[in-house]
């Protein structure tokens, strides 16, 4: 199952109004795409069954993951925001992958589901320090939902956390991506 010439997904078939709702891939995007390129030969030595990826956005990773995997796994995408739910469609589409795709909050609507089954788990959370209001305020379908993370960048994260070890199989690994002002050593 090994792959040679890992490249990004192309998602050329998202334009510039697509990305007024949906996060455009940028560099904490390309530092997961990064990491799970990295990690390639452990991720396929795991054999995975269940892929997820939370806060899919444009598709771009969770398409990168099903590609790693040849499509041997079940990859599964979940968005709040309706468009960024068909924009990983469109991305999974484009890039000759199956990835399945639900529009829910976190994984509200998957979690008794996906209880000790989900092999690799990424999320990308809304990490940008803003202040508490702004998290609540923004709607599922805003862009701002993407990257407004309320105090100390944590507020959706926090919300996450306390399952991973419940969603997680065994030997199940969680790709996350934060930065310093996440406070990533600490945890509520």
């Amino acid at each position: 199952m090994k792959m040679s010439g890992l490249k990004t997904p192309d998602y050329s078939h998202l334009h510039s109004e697509d990305f007024q709702d949906v996060y455009e891939p940028a560099e904490d995007t390309f530092l997961l795409l990064d990491a799970l390129e990295k990690d390639a030969e452990f991720i396929q030595r795991k054999r995975p069954c269940v892929c997820v990826e939370v806060g899919s956005g444009s598709g771009v990773v969770i398409t990168f993951l099903a590609q790693l995997l040849n499509n041997f796994s079940m990859c599964l995408a979940v968005d709040r925001n309706p468009k960024a739910a068909t924009s990983t469609k469109r991305t999974a589409a484009q890039n000759g992958v199956a990835v399945e795709v639900v529009n829910s909050d976190l994984l509200s609507a998957l979690q008794p589901h996906l209880h000790g089954n989900v092999d690799v788990l990424v999320f990308n959370p809304p990490y940008v320090v803003t202040p508490p209001e702004e998290v609540s305020r923004v709607g599922s379908s805003s862009i701002a939902s993407s990257w407004a993370g309320g105090t100390n960048g944590r507020e959706v994260l926090d919300r996450l956390l306390p399952h991973v070890g419940q969603l997680l199989s065994a030997e199940g690994v969680f790709y996350l991506l934060v930065i310093k002002e996440n406070k990533p050593g600490w945890y509520r």
